[in-house]
C-alpha cells in the first residue's frame, strides 16, 4: 500500500496532500466526530488509502452508510477491494453536485475530508466549505486535516466558523484537525 501511495504521490502530488499515508490514530481522531445514532450516512472525502475510511467502520457506522468520493483512479482501485460494501465514488470532492448525481440531495451526518486544500486557490476552499456544510445538519461538523498552523480556510463571519479540534503528532507529518460549523439559529 505505501508503494502504491508513494507512486502516486510522485505522479499527481497536487491531488495528494500528503507524503505518507494518515495513521491510524490520526484516523481515528477524525472519526470520532461521527454521531452513529444519527442515523445519518457520513461524507468521506479523499479517503486516499482507506484509513480513514478503516476508522469510520470501526467506529460503528455500516458501510453502506458511507459515502467517500476519491478523485484518484489509483486510490478507487486499492479501497475498492477492501471496502466493497460503501458508496466508493470516482469523483471530484469540488463539484459534489455531480458527482453525487442522484444522492446530490442527501443529508449528512458530518463530513471528513481529507483533501488537500492548501493546493487549490482560496475561493475554491472556501466555496467547497460552503457546499460541504451546506449538505450536513447546522452545527454537525466538517473535520479537515491540514499541516500548517492556521486552519486552510478561515472562518466566514455569517456563513461558517472553524476551531482547532486537536494537534496530532502521531502522524507523519505532525497535523492539525480543524471543524467547521454552520451556526445553529
Amino acid at each position: 500500500m505505501s508503494q502504491i501511495f508513494l507512486r502516486t504521490w510522485l505522479k499527481k502530488s497536487k491531488t495528494v496532500g500528503s507524503v505518507w499515508p494518515t495513521s491510524s490514530y490520526m484516523a481515528k481522531r477524525m472519526a470520532s466526530v461521527i454521531n452513529i445514532q444519527s442515523g445519518l450516512p457520513v461524507l468521506e472525502l479523499g479517503p486516499g488509502t482507506g484509513a480513514i475510511t478503516q476508522a469510520i467502520l470501526d467506529a460503528g457506522l455500516k458501510p453502506e452508510k458511507l459515502f467517500a468520493i476519491e478523485y484518484t483512479r489509483e486510490f478507487v482501485d486499492l479501497i475498492q477491494p477492501r471496502f466493497p460494501k460503501i458508496n466508493l465514488i470516482h469523483g471530484d470532492a469540488f463539484n459534489l453536485k455531480q458527482t453525487l448525481g442522484k444522492k446530490n440531495q442527501t443529508v449528512f451526518d458530518c463530513a471528513i475530508s481529507s483533501l488537500p486544500l492548501l493546493n487549490f486557490p482560496h475561493a475554491t476552499r472556501t466555496a467547497f466549505v460552503e457546499d460541504v456544510l451546506g449538505r450536513i445538519p447546522a452545527g454537525r461538523p466538517l473535520i479537515q486535516f491540514s499541516y500548517g498552523p492556521f486552519p486552510p480556510i478561515a472562518a466566514v463571519l455569517g456563513h461558517f466558523t472553524v476551531e482547532r479540534y486537536d494537534y496530532v503528532l502521531r502522524n507523519l507529518p505532525p497535523a492539525q484537525l480543524w471543524i467547521y460549523r454552520r451556526k445553529t439559529h
